[in-house]
């Protein structure tokens, strides 16, 4: 048909951002400002059939979240995305592949804390969608002294906590003004890990 076609969709991308797998591109050059995209995926398990995604079709936004609509986070994905504006569209175009397991990028947590008497309760929450909760997040958190110098081995280091539990950390000994800050944990082939959350500070046992 003598149907002139649309720009297709550009720099078309399947990354991972805190804890979310998302694909990604820009417009064609050209393309008319009502053009809406519509978004499909294929898996590993099933290479010869292409998967629409509900909330991702028709849409006028230039990125669309595969998180929850993924099978299986230990299959590597592919997903292609195509240009529409009224009779017209773009070729598909296709992203690489990825794995959600192993190419999970990682968010720092967010800390809770809570200071009783001689007692500080952590925990942390991590910016999780619901069909990832379950898998197998961890945090690492450390503690130390304010201004201390040498801030590597002054830190109290708590391991492998995992995602729902709090961190009860007993505050006798210490007096002054102490830092804590965490990292998300994970465990694919090797151990993953975000960057440390901003300190959050806290004063201890003051005197008087």
């Amino acid at each position: 048909s003598g149907h002139v076609q649309l720009p297709s969709p550009q720099n078309v991308t399947l990354l991972s951002k805190d804890f979310d797998m998302i694909l990604t591109w820009t417009p064609g050059e050209g393309s008319p400002p009502d053009t809406t995209y519509t978004v499909r995926y294929k898996s590993q398990e099933r290479m010869d059939k292409w998967i629409k995604v509900p909330h991702c079709k028709n849409i006028h936004r230039t990125s669309c979240n595969l998180t929850c609509v993924l099978p299986n986070f230990f299959v590597k994905v592919q997903a292609r995305v195509k240009a529409v504006s009224g009779a017209f569209q773009s070729p598909w175009v296709e992203s690489q592949f990825k794995e959600y397991h192993l190419d999970v990028e990682l968010a720092p947590p967010v800390l809770n804390v809570n200071v009783k008497e001689n007692l500080i309760h952590v925990n942390a929450s991590f910016p999780l969608a619901t069909c990832v909760e379950s898998l197998f997040w961890m945090y690492d958190l450390n503690l130390w002294e304010a201004g201390s110098e040498d801030k590597v081995s002054k830190k109290k280091q708590y391991e492998c906590n995992f995602r729902k539990n709090t961190v009860t950390i007993d505050t006798t000994a210490l007096r002054g003004n102490y830092c804590l800050s965490a990292r998300s944990s994970f465990q694919s082939i090797d151990f993953k890990y975000s960057k440390f959350s901003q300190p959050l500070c806290v004063l201890l046992n003051p005197k008087g």
